[in-house]
């Protein structure tokens, strides 16, 4: 990795602004991060895509500069020693103010805490922001994934996710069961057994208001008609009862003039105003199979964005063609949202289409949504002649099975023709 602090091209770098805002130059680096396991195959077939369309839409005019950053397995037989998430990548991502990622590996149980978990609590990238769309000729579970047109937009730094817990057995958890066992009896509620595990549930007003925040800006600057705020408040009153409540009082307090509450709706909804609404998280899941067209942006805690997501993406086809990234008010980083799949390393078989569209959606982040758009439209053409990986060949009939690496230079050839 080349030395950030020496590096000859660091003025090419996105500037953000206190505000959230930012501007791109024409010729801006790039970090990005191969990822482990099938994480080099789909780098590997993505970048080229993204290289061909940003050439086509703007002929020279513009050309991302790439600067490779290591994390995971890569990391450590870089720098030859345990560092799965070096200093120097998060220092990179920092200055350089945007990147793209494939999939990291984290042990089970044991081990280091997620890599995916921890940049995202080291710079502060506060928001999820998954978007499921359906591409036509993806295979489905579901009979109308064409209505299916969301933008989940997951809390990334509270909620169980945070990583406070203590292993069942040891003193720290005792001791805490024994400070809640005392405060329990004196209200005559049930106590926690002996020998439990423990963690904690932290949410806070200012981290849910700038992801509410977040969230209906995106519905106002996007053409999206609501934002529903996803919770478990039934149950959960002082967690997720308050983000639901937390979130009403941004948008009453920030959007005064662009926003409505659902159940402060008199006939028809005033032309321009996203309309504001909650929903319990398990309702929510029936909603999204039975009337998913009612729902345009959702905003959650951590753990239900992380089921919904992952639910919402099966109904339109899968992880393997599902985008996301990661954004703070100074940081955004784009991501495969699927796993590493170590068992397909290096034989140019799965599915890029994650990471392709993820750095679609980093080039429609940019400002850059010629090319953007030329990566949505050579994608779709190339899954409606059939030419397609694996895991969608299996359930399509008549179609040409594609490596990896074939699948990306079918949809470079479509972006020629589009």
């Amino acid at each position: 990795m080349t030395d950030i602090e020496n590096f000859s091209e660091i003025a090419n770098k996105i500037e953000w602004s206190p505000d959230g805002t930012y501007v791109v130059p024409d010729f801006p680096v790039i970090p990005f991060i191969e990822g482990d396991g099938t994480g080099p195959d789909i780098w590997a077939a993505t970048r080229p895509v993204l290289d061909a369309a940003v050439e086509a839409a703007y002929k020279g005019k513009r050309k991302i500069r790439w600067l490779e950053i290591f994390a995971g397995e890569k990391a450590q037989s870089f720098y030859g020693d345990e560092n799965l998430l070096p200093e120097k990548t998060l220092d990179a991502l920092a200055t350089f103010g945007i990147g793209i990622k494939g999939p990291l590996t984290t042990p089970v149980g044991t081990g280091f805490r997620s890599i995916n978990v921890a940049i995202r609590q080291r710079l502060d990238l506060y928001a999820c922001v998954r978007p499921v769309r359906y591409i036509p000729g993806v295979p489905s579970p579901v009979r109308h994934p064409e209505r299916v047109n969301i933008v989940i937009f997951r809390e990334n730094t509270e909620d169980l996710y945070t990583g406070i817990e203590w292993e069942a057995g040891s003193s720290k958890a005792e001791e805490l069961i024994d400070f809640l066992n005392k405060s329990l009896a004196q209200s005559g509620r049930t106590t926690i057994l002996k020998n439990s595990a423990i963690g904690i549930k932290p949410m806070s007003e200012a981290n849910t208001r700038r992801l509410v925040r977040r969230a209906i800006s995106y519905a106002l600057e996007n053409g999206y008609t609501s934002v529903t705020l996803v919770h478990k408040g039934n149950i959960m009153k002082y967690t997720e009862g308050a983000f639901r409540d937390w979130g009403y009082k941004t948008a009453a307090e920030e959007f005064p003039d662009l926003t409505i509450r659902e159940d402060a709706i008199k006939g028809e909804v005033p032309a321009g105003m996203v309309v504001i609404k909650d929903r319990i998280a398990d309702a929510m899941f029936q909603q999204l199979l039975l009337r998913p067209e009612e729902y345009g942006v959702l905003a959650t805690p951590n753990l239900n964005g992380d089921y919904l997501s992952d639910a919402a993406a099966a109904q339109v086809g899968g992880l393997g063609i599902a985008p996301g990234w990661n954004m703070g008010d100074r940081c955004a980083l784009f991501e495969a949202t699927h796993g590493s799949a170590p068992r397909y390393a290096g034989i140019d078989k799965v599915n890029p289409g994650s990471l392709i569209l993820s750095g679609a959606e980093m080039l429609r982040f940019m400002g850059w949504r010629e090319a953007a758009d030329l990566i949505f439209s050579a994608l779709r053409k190339t899954i409606a002649q059939k030419r397609v990986t694996y895991d969608l060949a299996r359930q399509m009939e008549g179609a040409q099975e594609l490596k990896c690496s074939e699948f990306a230079f079918a949809i470079i050839g479509n972006i020629a023709v589009c």
